[in-house]
């Protein structure tokens, strides 16, 4: 491949993804302007247990990652049947860890948010919210398997597409349901829209994906090993049995991903435990201050979710050379496009905390809050998409402890002792400078990992959208 190929390439699939993840800044933007109207309570009681649904969210999440992997690794190899056949473990595993995660969550929901240390008020609303978004944690997992299952085959529009869905969604039932009953109504308007985009994307995923499509006539994938044609595949969605090697392999991928998210997740909780004593002004300024952020990290993640798609793709092709080529590329965009961003969050600062509450005072917190966390964004990127790098090779443990490091041993303490004397502006501070230590350390890593892939036969080229032979998504 050329070089404008390749940057072609990394456009390609990084474009849709950053849109989608877009759609989700949005749809948080809106969620927290319209329960910020409700007063400085009612976006405090979310924020307390945010960090909580963080954890539980993202811990089946991140183990279905590692089956993603995988299967874009069978994808660069044509391997089809294998990749459809990981996607079935990948169903049964996540599936049941998020209905157990959801029956863990609804037996906590009455105390945990005492727990956090929030006020009578604050707690009452905090525990109605967090019981809605535990009865749902299951069809929100398959929500996420699926959209990351057509990310790894390399199809980044129809999630895109689906994101977009779902904040049109999210906005219409918060328009309908906040009036009625506020916070909760808030919840049930995630909840209602994010069922229906689940219920859309696996849809898709199992009739119309020409990679993975599990229901129906399996549809002939052109150029590959495998010649589906004709044969009927009706039943096979129904065997599903675990494969002991699979998940093995998964695991061994995905576990590691796990663990530090749980630790991670842990410690934002740790973090809301500190904030939460400086009062319920705090806690909602920190809460929105994190949402206005993403409107820099999201973009991130979605170049980060194209890396791991080019660098497993290529891992699975062996070839080594577009496995550097792209990880230069990616890092490039990301921590391009997320420093541009950290200065229009920095500039536009104060607009931004006015459109999402009327309170002077968590106006004026966020905006000192948002403005220190800009100068972090451009290291910020880089550690997202390297993460990203290193997922598509299937490497997570050394990033994981690295990421898991960072927070513990930098984070959290120079949060505790800021915190005394400088109150939110000292928390703020120390993720500042934590985030800034994390990209350097996963830039040094990158630079002189030694990349090793078996040596190919012969060329095999990875799909793209100028390829004749390639299925019909990039």
């Amino acid at each position: 491949m050329s070089r404008r190929e390749k940057v072609s390439l990394v456009l390609t699939l990084s474009m849709p993804a950053i849109l989608g993840q877009l759609s989700t800044i949005v749809m948080q933007y809106i969620d927290t302007m319209m329960v910020g109207q409700l007063g400085a309570n009612a976006t405090a009681s979310i924020g307390l247990v945010s960090t909580t649904c963080w954890l539980f969210g993202g811990l089946s999440a991140s183990l279905g990652a590692g089956f993603s992997v995988l299967v874009a690794q069978h994808i660069g190899a044509k391997e089809y049947g294998k990749a459809r056949n990981v996607l079935r473990q990948a169903l049964l595993v996540c599936l049941s860890l998020g209905v157990l995660i959801s029956l863990f969550c609804v037996s906590i929901h009455s105390w945990w948010p005492r727990a956090l240390g929030g006020t009578p008020e604050v707690a009452a609303l905090s525990s109605k919210y967090f019981l809605v978004w535990a009865l749902t944690v299951p069809v929100m997992q398959l929500l996420f398997l699926s959209n990351s299952m057509l990310r790894s085959s390399g199809n980044m529009k129809t999630p895109m597409q689906l994101g977009v869905m779902m904040a049109a969604l999210d906005v219409v039932f918060n328009l309908l349901l906040i009036p009625v009953w506020g916070v909760v109504g808030a919840a049930l308007a995630t909840s209602v829209a994010g069922t229906i985009t689940a219920a859309c994307s696996f849809g898709y995923l199992i009739t119309r994906s020409p990679e993975l499509a599990l229901w129906g006539e399996a549809r002939r994938v052109r150029g590959g090993k495998e010649c589906a044609e004709g044969r009927r595949d009706w039943l096979r969605p129904c065997r599903l049995s675990f494969d002991v090697p699979i998940i093995r392999r998964s695991l061994h991928i995905g576990l590691p991903m796990a663990v530090e998210h749980v630790v991670f997740c842990g410690a934002q909780i740790v973090s809301t435990l500190i904030v939460a004593p400086l009062g319920p002004v705090a806690i909602a300024a920190n809460t929105i201050g994190v949402v206005v952020e993403s409107l820099c990290y999201m973009p991130g993640y979605g170049i980060g979710d194209a890396a791991t798609t080019l660098i497993g793709q290529s891992y699975g092709a062996r070839r080594g050379d577009l496995i550097r080529s792209f990880s230069i590329l990616t890092v490039l965009m990301g921590v391009g496009v997320m420093t541009l961003l950290g200065v229009v969050m920095y500039v536009a600062a104060p607009e931004l905390m006015i459109m999402m509450t009327p309170d002077p005072a968590v106006q004026a917190d966020g905006t000192m809050a948002l403005r220190i966390e800009a100068f972090a964004e451009p290291m910020y990127a880089a550690s997202i998409v390297v993460y990203g790098v290193f997922m598509g090779l299937g490497d997570t443990l050394v990033p994981c402890i690295m990421n898991l490091g960072s927070i513990w041993l930098v984070r959290i303490p120079l949060a505790a002792l800021l915190a005394r004397t400088m109150g939110l502006k000292g928390v703020w501070l120390a993720m500042a400078i934590e985030l800034t230590v994390r990209g350097i350390i996963f830039l040094l890593r990158l630079r002189f990992k030694k990349i090793k892939v078996k040596k190919a036969e012969s060329p095999v080229t990875l799909e793209s959208p100028d390829n004749p032979e390639s299925p019909e998504h990039p």
